[in-house]
């Protein structure tokens, strides 16, 4: 009976860690998500592209004041690219998420869940499609 105990107490812990693991840092789920027709981040809040990024998404051009109108879609340090997500170093060494190669960042003015009122800005910022 020890024997069994011990063994369903091994599988337990087992398929603990396995769930554990799947979990947050480096699992496999993606930073946003689709919602009516725009990717929106963990929030709900609309993302956004800019069109003075450089092709290829390796860099962001919004620093310094921009970023603070539109703050980045923000990706943990140890965070790797997986599928059309891929990973960036921004100017100031923090990570950024971008989907298929364009940088992603929210709009400050933006004040709940559904709102896109930075898609058209100054003709360069887009809300992020799917």
């Amino acid at each position: 009976m020890r024997m069994k105990t011990t063994t369903l107490a091994a599988l337990a812990l087992a398929a603990l860690l396995q769930a554990c693991g799947s979990m947050g840092g480096g699992g496999t789920a993606a930073p946003a998500k689709a919602a009516d027709g725009a990717l929106v981040g963990p929030s709900g809040m609309t993302l956004y592209t800019f069109d003075r990024d450089p092709a290829g998404g390796a860099k962001s051009a919004c620093n310094g004041p921009c970023a603070a109108n539109w703050p980045p879609l923000m990706a943990a340090a140890d965070a790797r690219d997986q599928g059309d997500w891929s990973v960036i170093t921004r100017d100031d060494g923090a990570k950024q998420w971008a989907y298929k190669g364009k940088p992603l960042y929210y709009w400050a003015k933006d004040t709940k869940p559904g709102d896109r009122t930075g898609d058209g800005f100054n003709q360069v910022w887009h809300t992020a499609k799917p």
